[in-house]
Order: C-alpha cells, then structure tokens, then sequence
C-alpha cells in the first residue's frame, strides 16, 4: 500500500513538471509579475496589474527643487533698483534712476523733537556731497506721535522753505506694520534692528529719522538709528567719504560694501 502510493505520487510530479516545461513563458512569468505587484502594493488592489511609478534619481530631484528655489526667487526684489514709488505729486519713480550713487534713505517728520538737527544736517551733507555721487531720499511718515499730519505739498513747502532741502521728498507712506510701503520692508529685511528679530522693536523703524545707507549697486549696507545725526555718519563712514566715482575710490566703496 505505501509502495503503491508513492509511486502514484512519483508519477503525478512527473506529470506536474512535464506539464511546467510545456507551459508557454509569458504565462509564467505574466503570473509570476503580478504576483510580484500585488505583493507590492497589498493595500491597493485596484492597482495590482499597473507598473510602480517611476522615482526620480536624487541628484534629478534636487535639480528640480532648486529650479523651484530660484524660480520664486526671481519675484523677489534683489536691490533697491527693483523697486518703484511715488513721488510727492503722485507720479511713479523708478528707483534705478538712481544707480551709481550713493544713497541715504530717511524717515521724515515735520513735529518731531529731531527735526530741526536732522533736516539741518541731511542739508549740510547733500550740499557738500551731490556732487560727487550722494543722494538723499526722504520719505514723509506720520506713524510715531503723528508728527507729520501734513499733506505732501505743505511737507515739501516745510522743508524746503525752512532747511533749504534740495533733494527729493516723496509720497507719505508708512514705514512699519502690515501697510508698511514695499520699499521699506526691504530695507527692514536688509538690515534688521539692533537687536535683530528678538529685541524690543524687532526688525521695525524706532521713531522719525531712520537712515539706511545704500551702495552704488542698490544694496543695503548700513543702518543708523534717529538720534544718529547725519553729520557723524559722514565723519564714521568711508562710504559717503569715498563716494566720488574714480577708480581708486570706487575700490574703497567695493571694498566696504
């Protein structure tokens, strides 16, 4: 009985595997693929006869991202040149009007307890450096103490009435805050406060005349608090000093900016 069996088991794999070589090849290895699939995706069944997707190398996907990266990048302003604003009649000023200069951006109030010091000396400095590649631009602001509630064109009369200011006044604007004008949340984010993001002000202008210093090339380099008076920035600073536009001075500028 025993001998009999086995050899009744013998003959059936015999014919199992005569029957296996028989076998076309794309039946077994169709079978076999998908059994391979389904194993792969076991919580996706609808999805078992379907190839894997395809994955990206690494050194191709970090190639995309950075693609992404300077995409969004290029939206954003690289320099002041990027940027365009009113003037104090309303009318639109491209502000790379002004590139090769040096420039000094200010916060202006006509109430203010530093009023008198600050539109005196930035009306010393222009005087003395306008020609030779300084700009001063000052913008009206009523946002600490409401110190300027004048319109533009009594701001304007104020100033250059009184302190003799020859340089451009432009349009009021606001200086900190979520209605803050573009350009200054760019010199903000340029050069950060004192005590960067976490002092006491953060990032945001302390009170009327803030000054930012910017090269030749549009870029932020300095920032000097309201009660620094512009004629000490000129005695501290290499930058205004060496604003002239020769070689050897230009050198000096590049080398500090």
């Amino acid at each position: 009985m025993l001998r009999s069996s086995i050899r009744t088991l013998s003959r059936q794999n015999l014919i199992f595997a005569s029957a296996s070589l028989r076998a076309p090849r794309h039946s077994f290895s169709s079978s076999l693929g998908s059994s391979l699939i389904v194993s792969r995706f076991p919580h996706h069944p609808s999805r078992s006869l379907n190839p894997p997707p395809l994955s990206l190398s690494s050194s191709t996907a970090n190639s995309l991202r950075f693609d992404r990266a300077m995409a969004s990048n290029s939206d954003s302003p690289q320099s002041i040149y990027d940027f365009t604003v009113k003037d104090a009649r309303g009318k639109d000023v491209d502000l790379s009007i002004y590139k090769g200069k040096v420039l000094m951006i200010v916060n202006v109030a006509s109430q203010c307890g530093l009023t008198d010091s600050n539109y005196t000396e930035l009306t010393q400095l222009y005087q003395k450096y306008k020609d030779q590649g300084l700009e001063i631009l000052a913008f009206p602001c009523n946002q600490f103490g409401s110190q300027e509630p004048g319109n533009n064109e009594q701001i304007v009369e104020f100033a250059c009435t009184r302190f003799k200011a020859e340089y451009p006044i432009f349009d009021k604007v606001e200086v900190n805050g979520k209605e803050a004008a573009p350009i200054y949340k760019f010199l903000k984010s340029s050069k950060g406060g004192l005590f960067g993001k976490w002092g006491i002000f953060g990032d945001d202008i302390q009170w009327n005349f803030g000054k930012f210093l910017v090269n030749k090339h549009g870029q932020v380099v300095d920032r000097y608090y309201p009660t620094t008076s512009p004629l000490s920035i000129e005695v501290n600073n290499p930058r205004i000093r060496n604003s002239r536009c020769s070689s050897s001075l230009r050198f000096s500028w590049d080398s500090h900016a």
